[in-house]
């Protein structure tokens, strides 16, 4: 009885088990759908475009300018350059090829007697001024130490006579004399430094703009005499009519800037001369006036003149500073 039911339930478990295999689908499609599944789930699955037509986007691309117009422009501005250089060097041939020849005497000058003759007169003046100047400096630094010590003098008398009760007198005398003699010094040097700052001002300034402008003319002048003799050794050769036209061009430009400087140059010593004459006939009065009135001791005077030429009077007690300073 119990062998019969041993087999019956050994019947049913291979029927079950044989139902079961029936109804498992194919091995492949279990294989394809665990496949689906994974890429289904996985977030980092790789694929692979299968054409690069289907990328939708693009990084912007710029756009260079054209080689063309890059050209272009470095071309004109190379041809300029070496047209620049081309004309100075032509005008520097023929300059310095004027210049030698007026030195051996093979070549002509423009001359204006009267005008370079005032030029002359004037590079002599500047000269003389400034040798004026340099002496008021070495003048003004020396007097300057001079009231110094009259300062430092007057100080040690006044100790003295606070230490020395038997010559405090004769001390505080002295003492007295000192700051005197110190503040008269400092109103004297007041008025250097004055005399000194106008005239290093139409020294180093007012003639010196001059001079420039009469370089400049001289160097007009030797331009427009290069210019001049070249067309005048075109219009004596057979064939000169090549470049006479050019050479005529030149001369007529160089002559109308000459010119030009010319006038400009006679104008500006016209009323260099002028004010020349009015600046040194305020600086001399002012600076015989404050020399006579300290050496022959008259305060009154002395700040009397620094007043009529508005020159500050520093106070008695005041900390003068240096002529350099001024």
């Amino acid at each position: 009885m119990s062998q019969l039911k041993t087999s019956a339930s050994l019947n049913a478990e291979k029927t079950s088990i044989h139902d079961m295999l029936k109804q498992t689908p194919p091995l492949d499609n279990k294989n394809s759908n665990v496949s689906s599944a994974a890429n289904s789930s996985c977030p980092y699955s790789r694929s692979v475009p299968s054409s690069l037509s289907t990328c939708t986007s693009s990084p912007a691309i710029l756009t260079p300018s054209s080689p063309t117009q890059n050209e272009d422009s470095t071309v004109l501005k190379t041809s300029s350059r070496i047209e620049n250089l081309k004309s100075w060097s032509i005008s520097t041939y023929k300059c310095t090829k004027q210049i030698m020849f007026e030195k051996l005497g093979k070549s002509s000058r423009t001359v204006d007697t009267e005008l370079e003759t005032q030029m002359d007169q004037l590079r002599e003046t500047q000269k003389k001024y400034i040798n004026i100047l340099r002496l008021t400096r070495a003048l003004t630094s020396h007097f300057y130490h001079v009231v110094q010590t009259q300062h430092a003098l007057g100080e040690a008398f006044s100790e003295l006579a606070q230490k020395s009760p038997e010559l405090q007198e004769e001390f505080l005398y002295n003492s007295e004399t000192q700051r005197n003699l110190t503040k008269n010094g400092e109103t004297l040097l007041g008025a250097l430094n004055f005399f000194i700052s106008s005239v290093n001002t139409l020294c180093n300034k007012t003639i010196e703009d001059t001079l420039q402008s009469i370089r400049q003319y001289e160097a007009a002048r030797i331009e427009y005499d290069a210019y001049r003799t070249d067309l005048e050794s075109m219009s004596t050769k057979p064939d000169g009519s090549i470049g006479l036209e050019e050479a005529q061009q030149g001369y007529e430009l160089h002559r109308q800037q000459f010119m030009k400087l010319r006038a400009e140059v006679t104008i500006k010593m016209k009323f260099l001369d002028e004010n020349r004459i009015k600046v040194m006939h305020k600086q001399l009065l002012l600076f015989h006036n404050a020399i006579s009135a300290y050496f022959s001791g008259n305060q009154q005077a002395l700040e009397a003149t620094l007043k009529q030429f508005n020159i500050k009077v520093k106070a008695p007690n005041s900390t003068f500073s240096s002529w350099l300073e001024q």
